[in-house]
C-alpha cells in the first residue's frame, strides 16, 4: 500500500481525499480501499465512515429515480492540489434505433464527492472506482458514506431493497450474470392469451395449471409436499411455445402482487456451467414465488451438466414457490431424468402443427387484423381455402405466407397509387375539372358469385404457400 508520503505535500498538512486518490493512482499500491479510508478518517475525524459497494446499493441510481437528492460540494483547499473529480465524457448510442432514439452524452465517473440528502438526513459521500487488491476481476466501485451510522445502515437497507426489486423489467440471466431487461418487459406486455391459437381444452388447462399453482401454497403445505412444479412445452418450431410463455409472463405480472419472471438465456459464462446453474437457482429461491423460464432446454442442459442440473431441481435445497417451464423443439433429446421423472417437470404440453380448425381460426385472426384495410378484400372464403392449402404448416409458416403476400400487395398498391396520382395531376393540368377532395367515389359493383382468383390476396397467398411448400419439401424447415 502506498503511504501518504508518496502523495503528501511540503507544507506538512494532511492531504485531501482527492489529493490522495490522484496521488495513489500514480503510485504502486495494493489496496486503494484502505488508503482512501485512512485519508477520509484523518480528514474528517470523529465522523463514522461506512464503505458501501455500488453494485447492489447504487446511491446515485436511487437519487436518479427521484427518491433522494445529490448536491455538489464547494471547492476546498485540496482541490487546488488535485482535481475535485475524475470523469470521462462518453457517447451512449440508442438501445433501439427503431424507437427513434439518437443516443446521448453521459459521464463515466471514477472519483467524485457530493452531499446526499434523503429522508431528512444528509451524508457526505466519496465515490471511488479503482479498487486494487490481489484479484484482477471484477473492479469494485465503492461509496464512502460519512454520517450517523444508524441512519447510513437504514439508507443502505432501503436503497438495496429498492435496487433488488423489478421496476417494469424482467430478470435475464446471460453470460454468468443476472440483469434487468426493460425491453423484454415491454415485449411481453404485447403478448395476450387471446392472440394464442391452441386447442381450447389445452389452453384452458395450461392457464389453469399456472394460476392454480400460485394460488395453492396453503394446500401444498397442508399436504406436506414441496410447493414447486415443472412444465415442458414441446413440439415442432413455430407453433406457439414462445408466445405462450410470454402470455403467461404477462398474466403473472398482472397479479397482485406480481409474480416475477426469471429468464435464462444461456448457461455459458466466464465460469463453468455448474456455476451458472447454481446462480440461477439461488436467484430463483431468492425471488420466489417466481416463474423460471428455460427456453430451448435441450440446448441448455447438456450431458456434462445434467447431474448438477437435476440436483439443483430436487436436491437438498428447497425450491418452494418456483414454477419452472422448459421449452424444446426436440423432446427426444432431453434426458429421461428430466422429461419423464415426476417432481421435476410434471406436465408436458405438445404444441403440434395446427389442424384444419386451428388453421381456419388463425386465418380469421389475420382477417380481423386487416378488417380496417380499404385496400384488401378478405372474405371468409379465403380463410377456408387458405386453411386447406396449408396442411402440415406450422403457425410460423402460415404467418410467413400472409406477411410476404401482404408486403407484395402493399408494394403493388404503392405503385398503383403513385400512377393514379400522376394521372390525376395530368388531368388537372389538361382540363382543370377534377377536385379529388369533393369528388364522390364510385362504388364498385360486386358480382353475386366471385371466384377466389378475383381476389389479389388469394392469388398472392396461394403463390407464397406454393413457394414455402417447396422449401419444406427441400428439408429447409426452421430449427
Amino acid at each position: 500500500m502506498a503511504s501518504s508520503k508518496q502523495h503528501g505535500n511540503s507544507s506538512g498538512r494532511a492531504p485531501g481525499v482527492a489529493e490522495t486518490f490522484f496521488g495513489n493512482s500514480h503510485g504502486q499500491r495494493v489496496n486503494t480501499d484502505a488508503l482512501i479510508l485512512e485519508t477520509i478518517e484523518n480528514k474528517h475525524p470523529g465522523i463514522p465512515v461506512t464503505i458501501v459497494p455500488q453494485f447492489n446499493t447504487n446511491l446515485r441510481g436511487y437519487a436518479g429515480a427521484g427518491l433522494a437528492s445529490i448536491h455538489a460540494i464547494e471547492s476546498t483547499a485540496s482541490a487546488k492540489v488535485a482535481p475535485k473529480d475524475l470523469k470521462w465524457t462518453v457517447f451512449i448510442p440508442p438501445a433501439r434505433r427503431l424507437d427513434g432514439g439518437a443516443g446521448f452524452v453521459a459521464e463515466e465517473t471514477f472519483f467524485e464527492s457530493y452531499m446526499y440528502k434523503w429522508n431528512g438526513f444528509e451524508f457526505l459521500v466519496y465515490f471511488v472506482d479503482g479498487r486494487d487488491g490481489s484479484g484482477p476481476y471484477p473492479t469494485v466501485q465503492n461509496q464512502y458514506v460519512l454520517g450517523d451510522k444508524a441512519a447510513v445502515l437504514t439508507l443502505v437497507e432501503t436503497v438495496g431493497r429498492w435496487q433488488s426489486q423489478l421496476h417494469d423489467e424482467i430478470w435475464v440471466f446471460n453470460q454468468g450474470f443476472w440483469d434487468k431487461d426493460p425491453f423484454l418487459y415491454q415485449s411481453i406486455l404485447k403478448s395476450e392469451w387471446r392472440d394464442v391459437i391452441l386447442d381450447k381444452s389445452m389452453k384452458e388447462d395450461l392457464v389453469d395449471t399456472v394460476e392454480r399453482f400460485y394460488d395453492s401454497q396453503d394446500q401444498y403445505e397442508r399436504l406436506r409436499v414441496p410447493w414447486k412444479r415443472g412444465i415442458i412445452f414441446h413440439g415442432p418450431p413455430g407453433n406457439g411455445k414462445t408466445i405462450s410463455i410470454k402470455a403467461t409472463m404477462h398474466t403473472l405480472y398482472k397479479r397482485s402482487p406480481p409474480i416475477p419472471t426469471l429468464y435464462v438465456k444461456t448457461l455459458v459464462s466466464f465460469m463453468p456451467p455448474e456455476y451458472s446453474i447454481e446462480s440461477v437457482f439461488r436467484k430463483a429461491r431468492q425471488e420466489a414465488p417466481c416463474y423460471l423460464v428455460f427456453e430451448d432446454l435441450d440446448s441448455l442442459v447438456t450431458d456434462e451438466v445434467r447431474s448438477f442440473f437435476l440436483n439443483a431441481i430436487d436436491g437438498l435445497a428447497e425450491n418452494n414457490g418456483i414454477l419452472m417451464v422448459g421449452s424444446t423443439n426436440h423432446l427426444e433429446r432431453l434426458d429421461p431424468g428430466i422429461s419423464k421423472r415426476p417432481s421435476r417437470f410434471d406436465r408436458k404440453y405438445l404444441f403440434s402443427n395446427p389442424n384444419l380448425e386451428q388453421r381456419v381460426k388463425y386465418c380469421h385472426y389475420w382477417q380481423t387484423k386487416l378488417k380496417d384495410s380499404k385496400e384488401i378484400e378478405f372474405p371468409d372464403e379465403i380463410c377456408d381455402a387458405a386453411a386447406k392449402i396449408t396442411d402440415g404448416f406450422s403457425f410460423a409458416y402460415i404467418q410467413e405466407a400472409f406477411v410476404t403476400a401482404l408486403l407484395d400487395i402493399a408494394r403493388s398498391s404503392d405503385q398503383d397509387r403513385a400512377s393514379a396520382v400522376d394521372a390525376v395531376e395530368e388531368m388537372r393540368q389538361e382540363w382543370d375539372l377534377l377536385d379529388i377532395e369533393d369528388s364522390t367515389p364510385v362504388k364498385s359493383v360486386e358480382k353475386d358469385h366471385r371466384d377466389l382468383d378475383d381476389y389479389i390476396l388469394w392469388r398472392k397467398l396461394k403463390y407464397e404457400v406454393e413457394q414455402l411448400r417447396k422449401q419444406i419439401g427441400d428439408g429447409k424447415e426452421e430449427e
